[in-house]
C-alpha cells in the first residue's frame, strides 16, 4: 500500500487532551531513571485525585480523523509545517504493510526501502543510509539491541503491536541523536498507557497469515481502567512461519552458472553440492521463523502529569537466507540466530503550564539482551551480549506568541560483547552524553525552526589476552550538529520550506573495533580504530500543496559528507570468506521523493481515488565510485474505491534496475510487481472490526532489492495471499 500524505491525527497521545478545563500532553519523550522517580515524588501533591476524562474523539483508544494532523515528536507540529519528508503509518494502513520485521513494514513507504537479510531481520533504509545511521526506537527510547553492527541481526522492536510509526527527518531527528543523520524510525505502542480508556477493559487484538511462508501471527493488548487515573496494561505476540518461497531460482543466473561450472571440477569440500545449490528453486532454506513478546505495564495520569512503567520480554528464533557457494574454496553456513531481550521502560511527565515552562518529561529504558548464532547441529559458535541503558529528560518552554521550543539531555551506555570461534568484535563499551534544543517561531505566514546538539561519545576496546588481532585502547569524540529552516505560505493550502543542517557522528564501536569472522553476514568483517569523526551538511527544500480532492508533496534533497564511512569488499577471502574493510572518503548523496493523491469522483458514499509516488537516490563516495547498497529509482501508483465499511486498492510498484554499482558489487534487475487488496469493516459505528484480504506480487515475480547484502543469493517473496483481521474495542 502506498502510505502518501495519510499521516497522524489529533486522536493520537501527544495531542492535548482537554479535561475539566486543564490541559494534559501526553507524549513519547524521555526520561533519565533516577531523576523520574525524584520528579514523579515532587510532582504528586500536583495530580488530581481522578483522571481526566475523555472525549471519544480526541483519546489514544478511539482515533478520529480531524483536519488538524500533527506528526508526534518532542514538539507536535501541523503536517503541513514539518520541513522535512515525515510519514507516519497507523490504523488500517499499519496493519496491511504489517510484517514481521521494521524494515518491510515500512518498505512502501516514500524515501525507505529495506535490507531485506530475509524476512525477520531487515532493517528500514532511509535514503540509501542503514545501520548507524538511521536511529530505531520504541517510544523514543532506542531499541537496546545489536542490530546496528550487522545486518543479519534482527532490530528488536515488535510492529505486530505498534499503535502507529513514524518515520522523522530533518531538525527534529537531532532530538534523537547525531547518529540519526539518515533519519529517525519510531516505534510507538501503549505499553506505558498514556491516556486512561473511557471502557472499564480496552481491548485489542490482531490475527493474521500469510501464504508466502505459511506465517501464523496473533497479537493482542489489554488495558485496565482501575480508577483513580491507573491504568493496567498486558500485551502479548506470536508469530510463526516456515521457509518462504520465492517466484524462481535463489541464485541470479550468473552464480548459477559460476555454481555449475564448479560442479564439475574436483572438490575438496564433500559437504557442498554445487549442482544442489544451482538448482534451488521455489523456496528460500533457512528461513523458518518463530517469535514471540510479552509485556505489562502501569501508568498513573492526572490533570498535572503522569508516571508510568513497563515490562517486556522478547524472544525470537529465526533463521538467515544461505550465501550459497559457488566456487571452490568458499564457506557455505546455514546459521540460525536464538534472541532474547528483557526490558524496563519508565516515564514521567509533569505539566505545570507555567509562564516558563510549560512541560517537562523524562524517559528512561533499560534492556539486557542476548542473542546466539547457531550451528547447523544446533551448538553454539558465537554468543552476543549486550547490556544497555538510555534515559532523556525533555523541558518544553511555554508558549509565547509564535515562539514554542524544548531543550534536554540524553545519555545512553552500552556494555557489548561477543564470545566464541567466531567473535569478529573484542568486548567493548560505549558512554555517550548528549545535549539539545530545538526552538520554533511562527509569524505570519512564515515559520523558522532550528536546533543543535552536542554529544561527547567515548568508545573502549577491551580485548582479553588470547585476542591480539583486536585494538586495545578506548577513542573520545565531541560532536557538534545543527540544523535551522524556515517555510513560507505562499497561497492558500500551498508551502514551500527549505531546511539546512550539519551534522557530526561518532564512528560506532563496531566501525572502529572489528577484525574477524562473521558467520551470520559470512563475510570478514575489519574496522579501523584510526576512523575519525563523519560530518555532513544537507540541504532539503520541500513544497506541500492541497485543495479540493487533491495533494501533492515534493522534497528534493543534497547531502554532502566529510570523512564518510562505508565498508566495501577488497576481493580478499580469509577464512573462507570475502573480506569487508571499513574506510573513510568524502561523499555525496542526492535524491527527490514526490508523491499525491487525487480524488477522481464520488458517487454516494463511494470515493474514488488515485495515488502515486516516486523516489531516487544517487550516491557517490570520492576515489571509491558508487556507494554501495544505493536503491534505485522507484515508481508506485495506485487506484482506491472506499466508503465507510469498504476499501478495495489495486497498485503497480516498478523498481528501475541499479547498474550505478560499487567496485565488486554486480547489477540488478528491474522488477515490477502487482498487489491488490480489500478491507471491510462489518459492523458498528465505531468499526470495532476489520477484515482484510490482500495479494502482494500478484504475478509472482523474481524480485531483488539492490539494498540487500543478499539480493544475487536471496530474492524477495514470491505471491503472498494474507489475510488479517483487527479488533479494537
Amino acid at each position: 500500500m502506498l502510505y502518501h500524505l495519510e499521516y497522524l491525527d489529533r486522536g493520537a497521545g501527544n495531542e492535548q487532551l482537554q479535561s475539566k478545563g486543564a490541559d494534559v500532553r501526553l507524549d513519547k519523550s524521555g526520561s533519565a531513571c533516577a531523576i523520574a522517580t525524584i520528579l514523579a515524588l515532587s510532582a504528586a501533591p500536583a495530580f488530581a485525585d481522578e483522571a481526566p476524562t475523555h472525549d471519544h474523539a480526541k483519546d489514544d483508544y478511539h482515533e478520529r480523523p480531524t483536519e488538524d494532523i500533527v506528526v508526534t515528536a518532542a514538539l507536535p507540529v501541523a503536517r503541513e509545517d514539518t520541513l522535512s519528508g515525515v510519514a507516519v503509518l497507523k490504523g488500517e494502513e499499519l496493519t496491511a504493510a504489517l510484517r514481521p520485521s521494521i524494515g518491510d513494514t515500512l518498505a512502501r513507504t516514500p524515501g525507505v526501502t529495506a535490507s531485506s537479510f530475509g524476512p525477520t531481520a531487515s532493517r528500514p533504509i532511509l535514503r540509501g543510509l542503514e545501520g548507524e545511521r538511521v536511529r530505531v526506537l520504541t517510544n523514543g527510547i532506542g531499541s537496546i539491541g545489536v542490530s546496528n553492527p550487522s545486518v543479519d541481526h534482527a532490530a528488536v522492536v515488535n510492529p505486530l503491536l505498534a499503535e502507529r510509526i513514524e518515520v522523522l527527518r530533518g531538525p527534529q531527528s537531532l532530538l534523537y541523536g547525531s547518529s540519526a543523520i539518515g533519519g529517525v524510525v519510531n516505534v510507538i505502542d501503549r505499553r506505558i498507557p498514556n491516556a486512561v480508556p473511557d471502557e472499564p477493559v480496552h481491548l485489542s487484538a490482531l490475527a493474521g497469515y500469510g501464504s508466502a511462508a505459511n506465517e501464523r501471527s496473533l497479537a493482542g493488548s489489554a488495558d485496565v481502567r482501575l480508577g483513580g487515573g491507573w491504568v493496567l496494561h498486558a500485551d502479548g505476540s506470536y508469530d510463526k512461519s516456515d521457509d518462504i518461497r520465492i517466484g524462481g531460482y535463489a541464485l541470479t543466473p550468473a552464480l548459477r552458472a559460476d555454481a555449475l561450472a564448479s560442479s564439475l571440477l574436483p572438490n575438496p569440500d564433500p559437504e557442498i553440492d554445487f549442482a544442489e545449490n544451482a538448482a534451488v528453486k521455489g523456496t528460500l532454506p533457512n528461513t523458518a521463523a518463530r517469535t514471540w513478546t510479552a509485556a505489562v505495564g502501569a501508568a498513573y495520569i492526572g490533570d498535572g502529569g503522569s508516571i508510568g512503567v513497563a515490562y517486556s520480554h522478547y524472544d525470537s528464533l529465526y533463521g538467515v537466507p544461505i550465501r550459497f557457494a559457488t566456487e571452490i574454496g568458499q564457506e557455505q553456513e546455514a546459521p540460525r540466530l536464538q534472541l532474547r531481550q528483557d526490558r524496563i521502560d519508565a516515564k514521567a511527565e509533569v505539566t505545570p503550564h507555567g509562564s516558563v515552562i510549560d512541560k517537562i518529561g523524562l524517559r528512561f529504558g533499560y534492556a539486557d539482551y542476548k542473542h546466539f548464532e547457531l550451528e547447523e547441529d544446533g551448538s553454539v559458535g558465537t554468543a552476543f551480549y549486550n547490556q544497555g541503558m538510555e534515559g532523556r529528560l525533555e523541558i518544553t518552554q511555554a508558549k509565547h506568541g509564535g515562539w514554542q521550543g524544548v531543550t534536554g539531555a540524553q545519555f545512553a551506555i552500552r556494555d557489548f560483547d561477543v564470545v566464541g570461534d567466531e567473535a569478529f568484535l573484542p568486548r567493548n563499551s560505549t558512554r555517550q552524553v548528549g545535549f539539545f534544543t530545538l526552538q520554533q517561531l511562527e509569524s505570519g505566514p512564515f515559520k523558522f525552526e532550528a536546533g543543535a546538539r552536542f554529544e561527547h561519545t567515548t568508545a573502549d576496546a577491551m580485548p582479553d589476552a588470547a585476542q591480539p588481532q583486536f585494538f586495545d585502547g578506548s577513542r573520545s569524540f565531541d560532536a557538534f550538529s545543527f540544523s535551522a529552516g524556515g517555510a513560507y505560505t505562499f497561497a492558500p493550502g500551498w508551502k514551500f520550506g527549505v531546511n539546512v543542517s550539519r551534522t557530526e557522528r561518532a564512528p560506532a564501536a563496531e566501525e572502529l573495533f572489528a577484525n574477524g569472522p562473521h558467520a551470520g553476514t559470512e563475510a570478514f568483517e575489519i574496522g579501523d580504530p584510526s576512523l575519525a569523526k563523519e560530518r555532513a551538511v544537507s540541504v532539503e527544500a520541500i513544497l506541500r500543496g492541497s485543495g479540493p480532492g487533491y495533494s501533492l508533496e515534493a522534497s528534493f534533497y543534497h547531502t554532502w559528507f566529510d570523512n564518510f564511512i562505508y565498508q566495501a569488499a577488497t576481493g580478499a577471502i580469509e577464512d573462507g570468506l570475502p573480506v569487508y574493510q571499513m574506510s573513510q572518503a568524502n561523499a555525496r548523496y542526492y535524491g527527490f521523493e514526490i508523491q499525491g493523491q487525487a480524488t477522481l469522483a464520488d458517487f454516494g458514499d463511494w470515493k474514488l481515488s488515485a495515488d502515486a509516488l516516486v523516489d531516487y537516490v544517487h550516491a557517490t563516495i570520492d576515489g571509491f565510485g558508487p556507494a554501495p547498497r544505493i536503491p534505485p529509482l522507484r515508481v508506485l501508483g495506485g487506484l482506491g474505491l472506499s466508503s465507510p465499511s469498504w476499501d478495495l486498492r489495486g497498485e503497480v510498484e516498478h523498481v528501475t534496475a541499479q547498474n550505478r554499482v560499487a567496485p565488486l558489487e554486480t547489477p540488478t534487475p528491474a522488477y515490477t510487481t502487482v498487489n491488490l487488496e480489500a478491507t471491510w469493516r462489518p459492523w458498528g459505528k465505531q468499526r470495532p472490526l476489520s477484515l482484510t484480504l490482500a495479494a502482494n506480487n500478484l504475478f509472482d515475480v523474481d524480485a531483488r532489492r539492490h539494498a540487500s547484502f543478499l539480493k544475487d543469493y536471496a530474492p524477495l517473496a514470491g505471491r503472498d495471499i494474507r489475510i488479517t483481521a483487527k479488533l479494537d474495542l
